[in-house]
């Protein structure tokens, strides 16, 4: 029996791997099917046993985290964007079995390998040197070309530097040498990015499949639909409040994107929303679940880690620049919503609060048991098992709640399968930094940008967020802040913004990368479901999260907005300000305040806006003046134009 099958795709819809380059994966037969997803289930198992007994050793377990990833990325992801994804060729077999006996030797030898560190033998240099370049092909099949090239460049810039001019200069290293450090050690390929993602990351995407197994997403979209349907603009307001409740499960701006969206953007457009906007108003709200605590992208964990902070800190610190986006959006929707006129959907078409409460509310209970958890100082690890145990459970409270339990366990195979991209971005992202660790290179890269910025803050800040910008073209948020981290980082930290501020601001922009064109997947997502341009979408999505451009310069020039080095009684008049500043951004960039806007009075607005958005008594005043003047204008005379005009 064949393995593969042709999948026919209904007229109109909009499949995930259409966009998304992750999640492209070859179509299989129902036989071949259920033999992926053994395997898959054996690999969470394997999971679940490490994290549960805490007894396989640190190689050990990468090493096996890692040689399912790869080996599964040749079975299930095309060689090239148009190849055949029904057939499954003889290489892609053999290139899959070969990363699994890379994978086996090290395993075997992890031991020995230890003590003839510096050391090793011819095979330990061939299995290592073979491991790389499997490394390097899988991550081209699943993530892209970008973080190859990148990685690439890092290995070339170790054996050449001897030829480099200035500060790029070093001694040089051999081939031997650069394959064994990024291996077989734990600074490269094997390091501490690939070693969160199969502990937290793995965990954590777990927990999100078992949610959305158990109907939490669905249960989202309709408690935003009762809070929010009604008023004015309402499909574009369930849109931001259920990508947000969604972002705190899902950690995907894409996959949020198309499966809120496949709600959300027909209802907007049905109101009248043009379909550019529609599709950005999803895309933006969704890119911004990653940065929704409790359970953000998976770069947070990495962040955690990378930074020596508790998650349940970090989550803390999340909260406000996270309510802050969502409230950018917020206003900006309501003020499309009040210029176009829309209304919202007629309350009996929507589903009654409480009723949905009583009947469903006890699905949100693994969320609020996690953050407890957290909170009480739980490792991330034991809450996130906890989690899933409830997330088993939590159906069976109420009958109207069951699910088949069958269903329940695929997301086992189902979480296996999410956390490939990662892992092989992961792994690759650890090529770079064992690079630069090799090489001494990220403190040149510093010295040298610092020496060209001197000593401006925002100079810094400017460079890293077009650093972030750029290399997240195309590339998961993952691969995006590994990088930037690694380079841009050190610089921000050298300029003197703090250890956490200057990783969340990387963070900050490799999200945005996401709705940012010309490479803006979420965006395109979007706009591939509201049927509208992609660019226009993109162009739209990036006004409507300013918000998102904004907020990492506040916290990284004013620390104490996120709750570092100060508390939230002085945290709280920025985060007033700031609210009101969004108020006069959002209203110069969509033309409405009150009344509609000509050019100068929305570049005044905008600017007013700005004004509060910078930190700073000064400025405060006077952007509040501005705005609160616009806001009197605008009502002078829009009440002029129509007093004469019959009720």
């Amino acid at each position: 029996m064949s393995l593969f099958k042709k999948k026919e795709t209904p007229s109109g819809e909009i499949r995930l791997d259409e966009i998304d380059r992750e999640s492209k994966y070859k179509i299989f037969s129902p036989a071949g099917d259920k033999i992926i997803a053994v395997i898959l289930t054996l690999w969470a198992i394997f999971q679940l046993y490490a994290s549960l007994f805490n007894r396989v050793p640190l190689q050990i377990l990468r090493y096996t985290h890692l040689g399912c990833a790869i080996s599964m990325a040749y079975i299930l992801y095309p060689a090239a964007k148009h190849s055949d994804r029904h057939k499954l060729p003889w290489y892609d077999i053999v290139l899959s079995l070969a990363f699994v006996t890379v994978a086996a030797y090290f395993v075997i030898n992890y031991k020995p390998l230890q003590f003839r560190a510096g050391a090793y033998n011819k095979y330990d240099v061939f299995f290592a040197g073979l491991g790389i370049a499997l490394v390097l092909i899988a991550c081209w099949r699943v993530v892209g070309p970008p973080i190859v090239i990148i990685a690439s460049c890092f290995i070339l810039y170790g054996l050449l530097g001897k030829y480099l001019p200035g500060f790029l200069h070093h001694r040089g290293f051999k081939l031997k040498r650069i394959i064994t450090h990024l291996f077989i050690t734990t600074e490269g390929v094997i390091g501490n990015p690939l070693g969160v993602c199969s502990t937290y990351i793995y965990l954590f995407i777990l927990f999100g499949a078992f949610l959305e197994k158990t109907g939490v997403g669905q249960f989202f979209i309709d408690l935003a639909n009762s809070l929010a349907g009604w008023a004015s603009g309402g499909p574009a307001k369930v849109a931001v409040l259920s990508s947000a409740l969604q972002g705190t499960v899902s950690g995907s701006s894409v996959s949020n994107t198309v499966s809120t969206g496949s709600f959300t953007i027909p209802m907007m457009k049905s109101l009248g929303y043009e379909p550019e906007f529609a599709g950005a108003v999803e895309a933006a709200a969704s890119t911004g679940g990653q940065i929704m605590p409790p359970v953000m992208g998976s770069a947070a964990f990495l962040i955690s880690d990378s930074c020596g902070v508790p998650y349940r800190h970090l989550m803390a610190v999340a909260v406000i620049p996270a309510l802050l986006y969502f409230t950018g959006i917020w206003i900006s929707v309501h003020l499309e919503a009040r210029r176009l006129g829309l209304k919202g959907l007629p309350r009996e078409k929507l589903p009654k609060l409480w009723p949905l409460v009583r009947e469903r509310g006890h699905l949100i209970l693994p969320l609020v048991v996690i953050i407890v958890l957290m909170l009480q100082g739980y490792t991330i690890a034991r809450a996130a098992l906890i989690g899933c145990a409830v997330c088993i459970l939590v159906p069976y409270l109420r009958k109207g709640t069951w699910v088949n339990f069958l269903d329940i366990l695929k997301a086992l195979p189902q979480a296996s399968r999410s956390v490939i991209s990662v892992a092989t971005a992961c792994s690759t992202a650890g090529v770079i930094i064992g690079m630069v660790t090799l090489t001494g290179l990220g403190q040149r890269i510093g010295s040298g940008i610092f020496d060209l910025v001197g000593n401006s803050v925002f100079l810094a800040l400017a460079c890293a967020m077009f650093t972030s910008l750029v290399l997240g073209m195309g590339v998961s948020t993952t691969s995006n802040y590994l990088i930037t981290s690694t380079i841009a980082a050190p610089i921000l930290i050298k300029a003197g913004v703090p250890l956490l501020a200057a990783h969340m601001f990387c963070f900050y922009f490799g999200i945005v990368a996401d709705i940012t064109p010309p490479v803006a997947l979420a965006a395109y997502a979007g706009s591939a479901i509201a049927k509208g341009n992609a660019f226009k979408t993109g162009v739209n999505a990036t006004k409507l999260a300013i918000a998102a451009f904004l907020i990492p310069y506040m916290f990284a020039l004013n620390p104490k907005m996120i709750l570092i080095g100060g508390t939230l009684l002085e945290a709280l008049p920025m985060i007033i300000t700031a609210i009101f500043g969004l108020v006069g951004i959002g209203a110069g960039f969509i033309g409405y305040l009150n009344g509609p806007l000509n050019m100068p009075l929305r570049i005044v607005s905008f600017a007013g806006g700005l004004c509060m958005v910078i930190p700073g008594t000064l400025t405060d005043i006077i952007g509040a003046a501005v705005v609160v003047g616009v806001f009197l204008i605008t009502r002078f005379t829009t009440g002029k134009k129509t007093a004469g005009q019959p009720e």
